[in-house]
């Protein structure tokens, strides 16, 4: 089969490999759609920190935001598997440590992650193998295109939920990225008053085509009541600057990463009285993400700037952009789907 390979740093290409096998517990899954993202930009360039502590090395088979058909189960996979249509989790834990028998296993210390650390070749190939406890079915309302959409759609649910905003709270996301403009949507539907900050025009102008209540730059941002900040930037000065904004009493969501440390003064965090919470992955938000696609809650789908092919992808991890691509930030790749 084909896949994606990174083979250095700033080098890909696409290759044939062998295809996976579906061992006990796991299946195959044909895929169909795959996003990239930031991480998947930082694996290509090698900014990646898990190079550096070892969890991840060259060769990378990358992909992580995905969608497809199961065409093969292992030993012990119930049949009715067979023909789904699903996606899955990327934190893959052991599944016997003390977290991971408490529900957390998106921070098990030996978790595999598909298609970034070692050891779980990604989706972005014709087919990928992963164990049957990670899929989520998804059904027929949420479409190939919102289905590669739940992944990063995940980690924005959750930073809303953390947020734990009510109708009519007024709610700062601060960067306009997919997460960002994810978290948005999210928070929209949940009934705040929802405004955006950033710094590039173009990505600005964009979520102002998604009609937020406003999109501002730092030196524009009013002076107002936040009863909630989500931190999505890979800013370094924004998780403080978040801080500052929120309400006392109030909460501020960090789910963006900087390439360098971001401090805070905890003494602000004490004596406003804030709750500070940090998101990792989509792992507990998976299913309630396809609820709200599948309900009409939130539609990802106005992000996705361009649909490309496989051959087409090296030279997007380079930068280059697709013809005709929309404003959006996501990019999706398409995989011809085996025996169709």
């Amino acid at each position: 089969m084909r896949a994606l390979v990174i083979t250095g740093p700033g080098r890909a290409e696409v290759q044939d490999v062998d295809p996976p096998a579906a061992a006990p517990g796991e299946v195959v899954v044909d895929v169909r759609r795959a996003g990239i993202c930031g991480t998947d930009l930082e694996l290509f360039t090698g900014e990646m920190a898990y190079y550096a502590t070892g969890h991840t090395t060259y060769p990378v088979r990358i992909g992580h935001e995905w969608m497809g058909a199961v065409s093969a189960i292992g030993d012990g996979v119930d049949a009715s598997w067979l023909g789904a249509r699903v996606t899955g989790d990327t934190m893959l834990g052991c599944g016997a440590c003390r977290r991971c028998l408490n529900g957390l296993q998106h921070v098990c210390e030996s978790r595999g992650e598909l298609g970034v650390r070692d050891g779980r070749p990604g989706a972005l190939a014709e087919q990928v193998a992963v164990p049957v406890t990670s899929l989520h079915r998804l059904p027929d309302t949420v479409d190939d295109a919102m289905g590669a959409m739940v992944e990063p759609g995940g980690n924005a649910y959750r930073s809303v939920g953390a947020a734990d905003l009510k109708p009519g709270d007024r709610c700062l996301v601060l960067g306009p990225g997919t997460i960002g403009l994810l978290c948005g949507l999210f928070a929209r539907a949940a009934g705040a008053e929802v405004h955006l900050l950033g710094r590039s025009e173009r990505s600005l102008a964009f979520a102002r085509s998604l009609g937020f209540a406003g999109v501002w730059t730092e030196d524009e941002l009013p002076h107002l009541p936040w009863d909630a900040v989500i931190e999505a930037s890979n800013a370094k000065h924004l998780p403080a600057r978040a801080l500052d904004l929120v309400e006392p009493g109030k909460r501020v969501v960090y789910v963006g990463l900087a390439g360098t440390p971001s401090l805070i003064d905890t003494r602000d965090l004490a004596l406003k009285d804030v709750t500070a919470v940090g998101v990792l992955s989509a792992s507990p938000g998976l299913a309630g993400t396809i609820a709200s696609y599948a309900g009409g809650e939130v539609d990802p789908r106005a992000l996705i700037a361009a649909t490309v092919t496989l051959d087409e992808l090296p030279a997007i991890l380079a930068g280059a952009r697709s013809e005709g691509a929309g404003p959006g930030p996501k990019t999706h790749v398409s995989m011809n789907v085996i025996g169709e």
